[in-house]
């Protein structure tokens, strides 16, 4: 069901990417109510060096910063749980890296359930099959 981008200021660290996998995996199931059986987490690292905001690199700011972008089923969180979520990942996320920029992104992109799936089936598919038993 999700599936979720994460861009990490920073050299590539394995550990730190596990740790990020499972705090955001462990929010997107406790806030979002999504699957962890089917919760997608990919992690990539740029240097801070070519990270800019404002023209300005992380690297002359001396901060990191990250921008998670995650996909979900259209209408299926309301948008409380959104806000909840945004927040908790930026929290989490600043716990872990540390002095983030303030500029750090999540975006939640809503995907109509006939246009996204897994398995080659459509959400909207498993739904409707799902409803039948």
């Amino acid at each position: 069901m999700p599936i979720i981008n994460l861009k990490v200021s920073g050299q590539e660290d394995p550990a730190l990417a596990q740790e990020l996998a499972k705090t955001i995996s462990r929010l997107t199931k406790d806030i979002l109510n999504k699957k962890p059986e089917v919760t997608v987490v990919t992690v990539t690292f740029v240097p801070d060096y070519l990270w800019f905001v404002n023209s300005v690199s992380l690297a002359q700011l001396k901060t990191k910063s990250f921008h998670l972008d995650i996909k979900i089923s259209d209408s299926t969180n309301l948008k409380a749980n959104k806000a909840k979520y945004i927040d908790a990942v930026h929290c989490s996320l600043a716990s872990i890296l540390g002095n983030i920029h303030p500029v750090s992104y999540t975006a939640i992109q809503e995907m109509k359930a006939d246009a996204y799936g897994y398995e080659g089936l459509t959400i909207e598919y498993k739904y409707i099959n799902n409803q039948k038993k």
